[in-house]
């Protein structure tokens, strides 16, 4: 099996504008998940080539490096979490990245900060914010069902954090005019 890891899938709608690209080159693939397909067989450098030139007219870079690969496994591994799994995890999410990556943490963490130059924390946090942001926007559930659905030990300690990242209360943001929200994959 071949694994091609992809820079800049952050959601189910990506996951379908790359299998729709690689049907329309008429590649046949086992599976298509964030940040990563898998083939079969080898691919040709034809084919490759062919794939990296039309996966970034829309946004997407083939990655070819092992560090550049893991980061992105961590970071679709997270949006993963936040955006598909509601946070939903018994342990820490050092542990659970430890778990899915089958690498040690402090490892992780380390090259993470070096070649981002945030930590995986402050990333995941920053994640939570955006999707915050979004339950808001959307005004589908209270404040407190979303600090419940996003793993928040409180209603208190979401605001606070919700603050100290964005400098607004959720409360004033929601009234805010105008969308403030980042795409994902700006993070």
């Amino acid at each position: 099996m071949v694994k091609l890891h992809i820079k800049n899938m952050v959601c189910n709608r990506c996951i379908i504008v790359v299998k729709s690209e690689l049907e329309k080159l008429g590649l046949n693939y086992l599976s298509v998940e964030l940040g990563e397909v898998s083939f079969k067989n080898v691919i040709s450098q034809e084919d490759n080539i062919e794939i990296s030139k039309q996966l970034e007219i829309l946004g997407f870079e083939i990655l070819n490096d092992t560090n550049s690969k893991t980061i992105e496994k961590i970071k679709s591994t997270l949006i993963d979490l936040i955006q598909n799994k509601n946070n939903n995890i018994k342990d820490n999410f050092s542990d659970y990245l430890k778990e899915k990556l089958q690498q040690d943490y402090s490892k992780l963490s380390n090259l993470f900060s070096q070649i981002e130059g945030i930590s995986i924390e402050k990333y995941f946090i920053n994640l939570k914010i955006e999707k915050v942001k979004e339950l808001i926007f959307y005004d589908e559930l209270s404040l407190s069902e979303i600090a419940y659905s996003l793993n928040y030990s409180s209603v208190s300690h979401l605001s606070h954090q919700f603050k100290k990242v964005t400098g607004f209360s959720p409360t004033y943001f929601k009234k805010l005019k105008g969308n403030k929200r980042k795409e994902i994959d700006l993070l």
